[in-house]
């Protein structure tokens, strides 16, 4: 994707075409050679996501990076598959519209009052599949998504406020300037407690991306028809879509676009990789140690100091998402020494 113009606001600098490239540039410069041995993580269009959260601070954007190339070698989100995730998706509690907004972004539909687990590292490891997904499946000239929130059979006993922290720290400082617009459609008034407490865990740029939508309100629906063709949106979003979801037709989706990903990350090959569960089950690592919520203002540290050895990245993966490739076994435990010789002051 091309360097985009932005409109500055009075919280967000405003830079030229030339300004944001030098940004850019510095932040290659700050990573090293890492750069080049991730050219999706490091191209441009990513680079310039992750300056555009912490406001075009070149060193405050180039750990952020570091960061998520770390999680990304630990978590794997890139090895998730369909039947890793398929309890967690059973339903619907997350899951890819089939249709896209007004815009060309894809939507993601959240519905918390269907949850069907208490497994918390399981609930994270399905919505990072999701997200992976959908960002996968963009349209070259888009980077961001819709969230759709829909509140029917939500409960306060559907609240987990662990799950909520590290679902946000996961979203905002490893997929930054993902969310284009966070639709939370009827929510009751319980809701608003709940609200008050993640909120501190909410960045203000993606404080101010979410909206309120009550389907009696007329200024509501007007929002919901600029963003979205009504024959398609979900009847429960106050569209005339009433087709619902299906799970055995979304199953087959995902393992269509799985093996799509597979094919982009191995071309020539007819056997799978191993799934990021059965790889490994001992695995516990979510998110770094000493969890600390960042906001664009914050210097993104991690309290995690274990590094990664990024020589032995397979070149042929570097058409994912997110991810850098996986580095097996023991390579692992040596992590990213390459990233701590330059680390940032």
């Amino acid at each position: 994707m091309s360097i985009r113009k932005l409109q500055g606001s009075s919280t967000e600098k405003s830079l030229s075409v030339q300004e944001q490239l030098a940004k850019i540039n510095d932040v290659r410069k700050i990573l090293g050679p890492v750069a080049d041995k991730l050219p999706v993580l490091c191209s441009d269009a990513s680079i310039s996501r992750y300056l555009r959260a912490r406001n075009w601070n070149s060193k405050k954007a180039a750990k952020m990076l570091k960061n998520t190339m770390k999680w990304s070698l630990e978590f794997k989100p890139e090895k998730i598959q369909w039947e890793d995730i398929s309890n967690e998706a059973a339903t619907g509690k997350v899951y890819r519209a089939n249709y896209l907004d007004k815009k060309g972004r894809a939507v993601l539909i959240f519905r918390p009052g269907f949850q069907n687990t208490s497994d918390i590292r399981g609930q994270i490891r399905h919505i990072v599949y999701c997200m992976e997904n959908a960002v996968m499946t963009l349209n070259p000239d888009q980077e961001q998504m819709v969230w759709l929130i829909d509140f029917q059979g939500w409960t306060m006993s559907c609240i987990s406020v662990k799950a909520a922290r590290e679902t946000a720290y996961i979203l905002q400082n490893h997929y930054p300037e993902r969310l284009g617009a966070g639709i939370l459609y009827n929510p009751p008034k319980v809701f608003e407690s709940f609200w008050t407490l993640v909120k501190p865990f909410i960045e203000p740029k993606t404080y101010k991306k979410v909206r309120f939508v009550y389907s009696k309100e007329p200024q509501s629906q007007k929002l919901m028809e600029e963003l979205f063709d009504m024959d398609k949106l979900d009847c429960a979003f106050g569209g005339r879509n009433s087709a619902g979801f299906n799970y055995e037709a979304y199953a087959q989706w995902m393992r269509e676009d799985d093996k799509k990903r597979f094919d982009m990350m191995y071309p020539g090959s007819s056997s799978p990789p191993p799934s990021i569960v059965s790889e490994s089950q001992s695995s516990e690592t979510l998110t770094p140690s000493g969890i600390s919520v960042a906001s664009d203002e914050d210097d993104c540290s991690s309290g995690d100091e274990k590094t990664l050895n990024l020589e032995n990245i397979d070149e042929k993966t570097q058409g994912l998402p997110l991810s850098c490739e996986d580095v097996a076994g023991s390579e692992a435990v040596d992590a990213v020494k390459e990233l701590e010789k330059g680390e940032l002051a």
